[in-house]
């Protein structure tokens, strides 16, 4: 069993929108969330989806999923107060929702829509042959390593270096075993799925995914979003399509 695990329980206080999380903000008469849902509802791979989202908008949400029928979503769970507790929350609700069936979980930002069908079976295929898939992003520029004092430590090989993204996807039973630990340990607000895998020592392999694959966080975001949606429509009209699917 595949299962999308969506985490929408931010409020979005950088994108500085004053009425409604940056989440349900329209891009082309659809909100963020619907736009990145849509993906995993196309997916013949995907057999179901949990979103952990801001208690209070959770029943705004039910509309939605209702008007845009996306009927792979089967669970709809309150966020927690970190990303990471979010995600716990998500896990928990796949968990019963598998019944005890071995299953792989997608782990995506709500508001990361730019992504492809393509890029969740890979996910998925990686995941069954590594055990695990990190959505990665090539780096077109040198990233450096400094110290707190500003002083550069290490250049990375920009040919090895990768921008870790979303989905981060893993055995279910893996990265839930992974998030119990941590908050035994009184983790809870780790920066995102790879980073708590990782300091607990499981193994992790990346996917190349579209460099478009942006996080919608700013409102610089929010209008490259627009514009390569733009981008794609007239790739449609005029008969190419340059940017992936």
């Amino acid at each position: 069993m595949n299962i999308g695990v969506i985490f929408a329980g931010g409020v979005g206080s950088r994108m500085h929108s004053k009425d409604r999380p940056k989440q349900f903000l329209e891009i082309h008469e659809k909100p963020i969330i619907i736009h990145t849902l849509e993906h995993f509802e196309h997916n013949p791979d995907i057999d179901a989806v949990v979103i952990a989202c801001v208690a209070e908008w959770i029943e705004h949400l039910e509309g939605l999923i209702k008007k845009f029928h996306l009927g792979k979503v089967k669970k709809i769970v309150a966020g927690g107060g970190t990303g990471q507790l979010s995600i716990y929350n998500g896990l928990r609700a796949a968990k019963e929702l598998a019944g005890g069936e071995r299953a792989i979980v997608l782990v995506h930002d709500g508001v990361r829509p730019l992504i492809s069908s393509r890029l969740l079976s890979e996910n998925i295929e990686c995941v069954k042959r590594r055990g695990s898939a990190i959505t990665a992003g090539i780096v077109k520029e040198t990233i450096v390593v400094v110290d707190n004092d500003g002083k550069v430590e290490q250049v990375p090989s920009r040919e090895k270096s990768r921008v870790a993204k979303a989905p981060q996807s893993f055995w279910l039973d893996d990265i839930l075993s992974v998030h119990e630990r941590a908050l035994a340990d009184g983790v809870d607000n780790s920066i995102d799925s790879c980073t708590l895998m990782k300091s607990y020592g499981r193994e992790l392999y990346m996917v190349d995914g579209p460099y478009e694959n942006i996080k919608i966080t700013t409102p610089d975001d929010y209008y490259t979003m627009r514009a390569i949606l733009d981008a794609k429509e007239n790739g449609q009209i005029y008969g190419f399509d340059e940017i992936s699917d």
